[in-house]
C-alpha cells in the first residue's frame, strides 16, 4: 500500500494538470473566435490532433485491435466520432462564440445528469436517492445562477446550440461505454478512429458553411497549441491516468474544471461573476459531485 501512494499521488497530479490544460482551452478558443469561424476552428483543431495521434495508432497492438474489427464496431466508432466531435465539440465552439465561457461551462456540466437519465433507459442503471438529490441540487443551483432568466436575442441561438451539445455529449458518453465495454479495441485506437471521423465531418461542415479565413501567426499558434498540447498530449496523459485512478476519482478530478474555467474566464477574458451566480455555480457543482459520489460509496469502482 505504501509503495503505491507516491504513484497514485503523482497520477492524481497528472490528471489535475490535464484538466488545467483543458480548462485553458476555453480561454484560447474565446481568443481565437475573434478571427476564426467556430466550426472551421473546431475542425482545424481536431484534424491536426488526429494527424498527431495517427502515427502512434499505427503501431501494434492498436492496429491489431482494429484489423479484425467487425463492420458493426466500425460503425459504432464512426458514430461516436460524429456525436462526440462533430456535434459536441462543434456545439461547444459555436456556444462560446455567442455566450460567456462561464455560462457554457455551467450548461455543459449538465451532461452528467443527462447521462444518468439516459443510463436508466439504455444501461438499466437505477439512480439512488443520493443521486436524485444531486440532480435536484444541480437544478437549484442552475436556477439561482440564471435567475432572472433574461437573455439578449443574440444569446438565444447560443443557448440552443449548447443544449444540443449537452444532449450529444451525453449520448456520446453512453455510446463510448458500449464501445469500450467490449475491451477488444485499445483506448488509443478508439480515440484516433472516432476523432478522425468526427474531425473530418466537422472540418467539411466548417469549410462549406463558414469557409477558411486568412489566418495570422497568432491564429495558427492557438490552433497548433490546442491540437498538439491540449488535445493530443492531454488525451494521451488522461488515458494513462485512467489505468490507475478509479472511475469516480477521474470523474471528480474532471469536475474541477467547473471551478478552473470560471477563474480563468475572470482572469483572462474579463468576464464577470456576481455573488448570486457564484452561489448557483457552487450548488450545481456539489450536485454534480453527489451524482457521481454514489459509485464511490457503494464500491462499484
Amino acid at each position: 500500500m505504501l509503495k503505491n501512494r507516491p504513484s497514485h499521488l503523482g497520477t492524481v497530479l497528472q490528471a489535475l494538470f490535464v484538466t488545467f490544460l483543458w480548462a485553458t482551452s476555453w480561454v484560447f478558443i474565446k481568443i481565437g473566435l475573434v478571427d476564426i469561424p467556430a466550426l472551421t476552428f473546431a475542425g482545424l483543431r481536431y484534424c491536426l490532433a488526429f494527424l498527431c495521434l495517427l502515427p502512434f495508432a499505427l503501431r501494434s497492438p492498436h492496429v491489431t485491435s482494429l484489423r479484425h474489427l467487425p463492420g458493426r464496431d466500425w460503425l459504432r466508432l464512426v458514430a461516436l466520432g460524429l456525436v462526440f466531435y462533430t456535434l459536441t465539440q462543434g456545439a461547444q465552439f459555436l456556444g462560446l462564440a455567442y455566450l460567456p465561457a462561464i455560462t457554457v461551462n455551467l450548461l455543459l456540466s449538465f451532461t452528467i445528469v443527462v447521462v444518468m437519465l439516459l443510463g436508466i433507459v439504455f444501461l438499466a442503471e437505477r439512480p439512488t436517492r443520493l443521486q436524485w438529490g444531486g440532480v435536484g441540487l444541480y437544478l437549484a443551483g442552475a436556477i439561482v445562477f440564471f435567475y432572472p432568466a433574461s437573455f439578449p436575442a443574440s444569446q438565444i441561438f447560443g443557448l440552443v446550440v449548447v443544449l444540443i451539445g449537452v444532449l450529444a455529449n451525453a449520448v456520446s458518453a453512453i455510446l463510448g461505454r458500449f464501445v469500450n465495454r467490449a475491451g477488444n479495441i485499445t483506448p488509443l485506437a478508439v480515440t484516433v478512429v472516432s476523432m478522425g471521423a468526427g474531425a473530418a465531418a466537422l472540418m467539411a461542415t466548417g469549410l462549406v458553411r463558414q469557409g477558411l479565413p486568412q489566418l495570422g501567426l497568432l491564429n495558427w499558434a492557438i490552433i497548433g497549441w490546442l491540437a498538439v498540447v491540449n488535445t493530443a498530449l492531454a488525451f494521451t496523459l488522461w488515458n494513462h491516468t485512467m489505468r490507475i485512478l478509479s472511475a469516480t476519482e477521474s470523474s471528480i478530478i474532471n469536475n474541477t474544471m467547473m471551478i478552473q474555467i470560471p477563474l480563468l474566464a475572470l482572469l483572462f477574458l474579463g468576464e464577470q461573476l456576481t455573488w448570486r451566480e457564484g452561489i448557483g455555480m457552487v450548488l450545481a457543482g456539489i450536485g454534480i459531485i453527489l451524482v457521481q459520489l454514489q459509485r464511490f460509496i457503494t464500491g462499484l469502482d
